[in-house]
């Protein structure tokens, strides 16, 4: 259903449209899980080590793909907002064909190169037969998870967050059931587990298609809107490769926290491993919320709502500081009996000191990545896609610096004081940022990004029809030289406008442009452009 955010309660549009994405993204991590314990108790330690080196390289290709359906995503909600149907569906179309063509080619591309990629990565040789299987046939899976992904942001863009939950979970379900019977009954190996994968994607792409063709037409481009738009394109590719790298910066900046645990010992590395779960738990319904922001700031930006939009952010952060409230006091109160479900056995005590250590402290700072996540939403909806780069660089690099300084000083709670560091430097950059927006509209109102003042008129209801009549009379009548534009109320009643489609008129002695008005010489209004 979609769900149009430029009118209502905005907590209401919030609220409901981020309990789908956190029920989504803790299936997800669910769905991630299930797959490695069946290869893993199946199959045997070679299809699971196969698994995790093959995981890696194909995360790369899913940043990718994230960070071109993100942009697009962006780009669809502002049209959707501005209620230009038209530009929706073409950027829908440029997407879809532009990504399946870069899917395809970066798809035989990995084929080819999977035995260097596995060699640069000093596989070893009992697992490198199975490992090159595996991830030949992820790479042709690909275009799938593409389609699924652009399909979903399609939906998302108009305010539809359940939809693409269901399609998730039926093909984790069909996911699951495929692997319990082909490789637990049957007894195929790991071949049959990538398949099952690629399967199951396409089966999720498939149904998103026929259900988007059949319930939302909106976002159905039409036969003569199939083509890749160049001024559509542009967009896309910088919200979407700005917003890949950034995604990227954070398995990287994880990797350097991870060495500075490893010198501390196997028992911070155990305790380390089993709080970072806590935390995914803990940061996916704050990022979840800043998804949601960032539809309903497009949204809104599209239709030109500044005052929605200042509301409607002050509203999420309200519900990222709740939410931060409920998980950070359950997380002080129940941080020793979670850790006990991940470690057992002899020194699992120590383990559990370090860690609720650890989680006691980061109970506190929850309160940050809260804050971040929503300027973060805050930004990509408003288009500032760079904002949104520089101030993940800033906390990713400050806290990996951090974590070098204070893990070997305090131990793994110095950890903890890194990761605030880097929110706190991220919070400083974005804030004051944020009220320099905010005076920008004050100085300056302008129409959004990406809409052109045609858009206007597009966006009118059907009654406007009366007034684009009355604009092409009284455009012939000036060519004739017979009449000078009046403003709307020096018309008679009957041919009065009464839709906001008036306000295109060009101003007496001026002429339109496509955008401007041109005064001229001999004060009359004349015809330009066309």
């Amino acid at each position: 259903m979609m769900r149009d955010m430029t009118k209502g309660a905005p907590l209401g549009h919030l609220f409901l449209y981020a309990v789908p994405l956190l029920l989504g993204n803790w299936l997800q991590l669910a769905y991630n899980a299930v797959d490695s314990i069946i290869a893993g108790r199946f199959i045997g330690q070679d299809a699971l080590a196969a698994e995790g080196v093959a995981g890696p390289v194909m995360n790369l290709v899913i940043l990718a793909i994230s960070g071109l359906c993100i942009g697009a995503g962006v780009l669809m909600s502002e049209a959707f907002g501005a209620k230009r149907t038209a530009r929706l569906k073409e950027t829908l179309a440029t997407t879809l064909l532009f990504g399946a063509a870069l899917c395809c080619a970066a798809a035989a591309l990995g084929c080819a190169l999977t035995p260097w990629i596995l060699r640069a990565l000093a596989v070893p040789d009992s697992i490198f037969g199975i490992t090159g299987i595996y991830l030949r046939i992820t790479f042709l899976g690909a275009p799938f998870t593409f389609f699924y992904n652009a399909l979903a942001a399609g939906l998302k863009s108009v305010g539809d967050s359940k939809t693409p939950l269901k399609f998730l979970a039926f093909s984790a379900v069909l996911n699951a059931v495929l692997d319990l019977i082909l490789i637990g009954g049957l007894g195929f190996g790991i071949v049959c587990s990538a398949v099952t994968t690629v399967v199951a994607e396409a089966a999720s792409a498939l149904l998103a298609a026929v259900y988007m063709a059949r319930r939302v037409p909106e976002l159905c481009p039409g036969h003569g809107q199939w083509r890749i738009r160049r001024d559509l394109l542009g967009p896309i590719l910088r919200y979407g490769a700005v917003t890949a790298v950034q995604q990227a910066v954070q398995p990287i900046c994880k990797v350097l926290i991870q060495g500075q645990v490893n010198a501390l010992g196997v028992g911070a590395i155990a305790a380390f491993n089993a709080v970072t779960r806590v935390d995914d738990f803990a940061f996916t319904p704050e990022q979840s919320i800043a998804t949601a922001i960032t539809t309903y700031i497009a949204q809104n930006r599209g239709a030109g709502q500044t005052a929605r939009i200042r509301c409607g952010f002050a509203v999420g952060l309200r519900l990222e500081l709740g939410y931060w409230l409920l998980m950070g006091s359950l997380t002080l109160l129940l941080r020793r009996g979670i850790l006990s479900l991940f470690v057992a056995g002899e020194g699992a005590a120590d383990v559990i000191a370090l860690g609720s250590t650890y989680l006691g402290w980061m109970a506190v700072f929850y309160a940050l990545p809260a804050l971040t996540n929503g300027f973060q939403g805050f930004y990509r909806g408003m288009g500032k896609m760079t904002t949104t780069l520089i101030g993940t660089c800033l906390q990713a690099g400050l806290r990996a610096a951090a974590a070098a300084v204070l893990a070997p000083r305090v131990g793994l709670p110095g950890i903890a004081f890194a990761c605030a560091f880097g929110w706190c430097v991220m919070l400083a950059f974005e804030v004051p940022y944020y009220f320099w927006t905010c005076r920008e509209w004050k100085s300056y109102k302008a129409s959004p990004a990406g809409l052109r003042p045609q858009a206007r008129v597009e966006a009118q209801p059907p009654e406007a029809a009366l007034s684009a009549e009355t604009e092409a009379a009284a455009r012939r009548r000036l060519m004739r030289g017979s009449l000078a534009i009046r403003p709307v109320h020096g018309l008679p009643r009957h041919t009065r406008p009464s839709s906001v489609a008036s306000r295109h008129l060009p101003p007496q002695g001026k002429a339109f442009t496509g955008g401007s008005y041109e005064t001229h010489r001999t004060g009359h209004p004349q015809l330009c452009g066309g």
